[in-house]
């Protein structure tokens, strides 16, 4: 008997004590995929816990006046932009101008006899030195000569003081920002410390957030914070300030999160979740683009240890710039497919072949 007809009837009854046994064969492993895979790896994280806060200008003021006057020009408008350094309010300034001129003639005037004295105490000096005059004409003629010199320093600053007084008729922004309301209108009269109008700057922004005191101690060992814009996208930030008290009412604290000088979209007023760090954790991350959605399902294309591939369900966490945190769905070493087109044309090729 040749040996293949021998390989034969062995073959068969294994494959029948096989059934008999209630074992089934194992598959034939898939050839390997045509896509690209990526292994998924555990990554040291920040643990992070997440609160409300809400935006605040750095930058905020309302100007008042520092001279008496009438208002005579309101150039800018609620919610016009204003420059840095533009006139924003304007007063007639017919009495500060008045004083200026006053001051001025009473400097000159303290100018001139504040030289005649000096003139006349140097000839004083020198008939005293010739023993032409007593000395005590000499005393004299200094003790004039200091007072002209009292009065000269004081006319000059009266010159200042009038001039200060017509600069603070022209109020200037201290800073770019918006206008966001108007105290007083053209043709109202205004006194010292009447508040005129109020703005603020968007440039610098930061956000003020209630934290309870049980995750205060956390917050303040590491001290960083992420902005989470309304886009979704991340913003680290710049400083984060935990005030040293508490309210006595809530029992929280007030932390303050200094935002780094870029566009964000914020605006003042508005509220934006902020997640503190308070510890550290492994992690699963994988890239959002190998996410697919299915109705309300979001599952990855795995690719199993005989390469055949299957649709699994994940069940995500936080989100970050192009990366997606898996809380269950996966496993350390699992197999995905990074771009799930690939996978899912890879699977319609094998439907076809069968």
């Amino acid at each position: 008997m040749s040996p293949s007809r021998t390989l034969l009837p062995l073959a068969l009854a294994s494959l029948l004590l096989a059934a008999c046994a209630g074992e089934t064969p194992a598959p034939a492993a898939a050839p390997p995929v045509s896509f690209q895979t990526l292994e998924v790896e555990p990554r040291t994280s920040a643990r992070e816990r997440s609160w409300d806060g809400v935006v605040e200008a750095v930058n905020q003021a309302t100007l008042s006046a520092q001279t008496a006057g009438r208002v005579l020009e309101l150039p800018f408008d609620v919610n016009d932009y204003v420059e840095a350094g533009q006139v924003v309010v304007r007063f007639t300034d017919v009495e500060q101008v008045s004083a200026q001129r006053r001051a001025s003639a009473a400097l000159n005037a303290a100018q001139a006899d504040y030289t005649e004295a000096e003139s006349a105490f140097r000839r004083t000096e020198e008939l005293v030195a010739k023993q032409l005059l007593a000395k005590a004409a000499l005393d004299q003629a200094r003790a004039r000569r200091d007072a002209a010199r009292a009065s000269l320093e004081a006319a000059r600053a009266g010159v200042s003081a009038a001039g200060e007084q017509v600069d603070y008729t022209v109020i200037r922004s201290p800073y770019s920002g918006i206008l966001v309301e108007r105290h007083v209108e053209v043709g109202e009269s205004v006194q010292p410390g009447q508040p005129l109008i109020s703005g603020l700057s968007l440039q610098n922004l930061r956000l003020a957030v209630e934290v309870p005191q049980s995750d205060i101690a956390a917050i303040r060992e590491y001290a960083e914070a992420t902005v989470i814009l309304p886009g979704g996208g991340r913003i680290k930030a710049e400083e984060v300030i935990v005030f040293p008290y508490a309210d006595p009412s809530t029992h929280s604290f007030k932390i303050r999160v200094e935002l780094p000088e870029v566009e964000t979209g914020l605006q003042p007023g508005m509220t934006v979740k902020v997640a503190f760090k308070t510890g550290e954790a492994e992690n699963l991350w994988i890239p959002t683009s190998a996410l697919v959605t299915r109705s309300e399902v979001t599952a990855v294309y795995v690719v199993g240890a005989d390469n055949r591939v299957a649709l699994r369900q994940v069940r995500l966490g936080h989100r970050r710039e192009g990366e997606v945190e898996v809380l269950a769905g996966l496993a350390k070493g699992d197999r995905i497919a990074a771009d799930p087109l690939a996978a899912l044309a890879h699977l319609a090729g094998e439907s076809n072949d069968g």
